[in-house]
Order: structure tokens, then sequence, then C-alpha cells
């Protein structure tokens, strides 16, 4: 008997130690794509920015300036933005942001544009409303495909489909640190700033209205880039710290395990040892 329990054991740590080499492997890769992401994350916020200060002088220097993006309507039906992952395996980032937008849409008349697969699962499973279920891979999704997205988003916004749109994604606060947040892109929110510190007065051809309709949709798809680089960054240091526990934890068990199987085997050697003096 003593000796299968041994054998048990034996294997038992061969297969945490198999574990841990997976873990670790799975770590490495995720601080690797995390790099990327991080590097991602720094290049997107200039061009937002300089659209957001472009937006803001628009409005700034036309105190008459009125536009569809900027009018508040009765809410009658919102449409939500969710970015998500692909995989598993990385603690609650999937889980996080997907019960808090769910919960931001109980009482509303929502639908749905999920980007990432954990997104189409989820809602999927509870039957909401999808305006398109095209973009399953979020891992595939480029800029190209922001400004896509973000010109159907604008189009349907401008038809009267929607009154409100929102884009559920995850901010990378640090590698330890990942805070789901939703994000109102539309109707633009008026900011309350004076003309004299917005400069000299500026002409736009072929008029302010028709620039300010015309790079809505760039400014849209520029916030879609934006949060999903913030969400792939979070998904990769949620894994990370996700494999960099269990291949600490896979630690614990193996040494508990080694400490099991010496105590078995010097169990069944101190056994052995007394039948031999019995016997003689």
């Amino acid at each position: 008997m003593a000796g299968v329990s041994t054998k048990e054991i034996k294997n038992r740590i061969r297969s945490m130690e198999s574990t841990k080499q997976i873990t670790k492997a799975m770590e490495m890769v995720a601080a690797s794509k995390l790099r990327r992401a991080q590097a991602q994350v720094l290049s997107s916020r200039p061009y937002f920015e300089i659209l957001y200060s472009t937006i803001n002088e628009i409005v700034d220097n036309n105190s008459d300036f009125t536009s569809a993006y900027l009018v508040k309507r009765p809410v009658k039906k919102s449409l939500y933005v969710v970015i998500a992952g692909d995989r598993g395996l990385a603690g609650g980032y999937n889980s996080n942001i997907l019960k808090l937008v769910y919960a931001e849409m109980q009482g509303k008349n929502a639908t749905v544009l999920p980007i990432g697969k954990k997104a189409v699962d989820f809602f999927r499973a509870r039957k909401m409303p999808m305006l398109s279920a095209d973009h399953m891979v979020a891992e595939d999704i480029g800029v190209g495909d922001c400004f896509t997205i973000a010109k159907t988003v604008c189009k349907a916004y401008k038809e009267g489909q929607f009154d409100e749109v929102f884009v559920g994604y995850t901010n990378f606060v640090s590698v330890l640190s990942q805070t789901p947040a939703t994000l109102q892109m539309l109707p633009l929110l008026r900011q309350e700033t004076s003309r004299a510190a917005s400069g000299s007065d500026i002409l736009y051809e072929p008029g302010s209205v028709e620039v300010f309709d015309a790079i809505i949709p760039e400014y849209v798809g520029g916030i879609l880039y934006g949060a999903l680089c913030e969400s792939r960054a979070s998904e990769q240091a949620a894994r990370r710290t996700a494999m960099d526990s269990a291949t600490q934890n896979a630690d614990e068990m193996i040494a508990d395990l080694s400490l099991k199987f010496n105590r078995a085997r010097q169990a069944a050697i101190t056994q052995e040892i007394t039948e031999i003096v019995a016997g003689s």
C-alpha cells in the first residue's frame, strides 16, 4: 500500500510540474504581448487628443453652432459597444466588464455591438439584440475595423436608430490594476469654455458644421481604437498576473506533495525495517 501511495504522489508531482511549465510559458507570452499593447496605448493617445482639441475648437469658435451629434434627445434606445477578450485564463478581465455593462443595460431598451468571442457568447446566451456579430475575434480588430464600426454607429445615430451610444472597455491603470468602465461617445458633451481662451477664429471650408460632421466618425473611431488598445493591454496584464499566481500555487503544491512523498517513503522504509527485525 505504501508503494502505491508514493507512486500516486509521484505521478501527481509530475502532473503539477507539467502544469507549472504551461503556466510559466503563458506568463512569458502575456508579458511579451503586454509590452506591445502598452506601446499601442501610448501611440494611440496623441491622435485622439488632437481630434478632441479640434472638435472643441470648432464648437468654441461658433456660438450658434448646432449639430445632430450635439443634440441630446429623449433616450428611447441605447447602443453599447462592448470590448472583451477571445480567451479565458485572464482572471476577472472578461467577467468584470461584461457584468458592468449588463448591469447598466438593465431597464434600458439596449442593443449591443460585441467585440471579442467572450462578449458575443455572453450576450448571445442572454438573447440580447445585437447590431452586428461580425467582430468575434478581438485580436484581429485593427484601426481600419474601428473606423468602419464608427461609421456604422454614427450613421445609425444620425438616422435616429439610437439616442445614445456607449463603449464598454477595461481601462489599463497598471500591470496590477485594470478597471472596467463605460464611456459615452454620442451625443457629445459640449465643453463650457470661453472663446477668448481658444485663440483667434478659425475658418473652416466648406463650413464648420460640415467639417464637424465629417470629423465625428473619425473621433468615434479614435475612441474605439483607444479603448481597444486599453482593453488589450488590460487583458494581457490580467493574464500575466493570473498565470504568475498559478505558477506560484503550483510551486507550493509541488513542495507540499514532495513533503508528503518523503514522509510516505520514510514510513514505508521504517515498516520494512521493523518487519525484518521482527522476522529475525
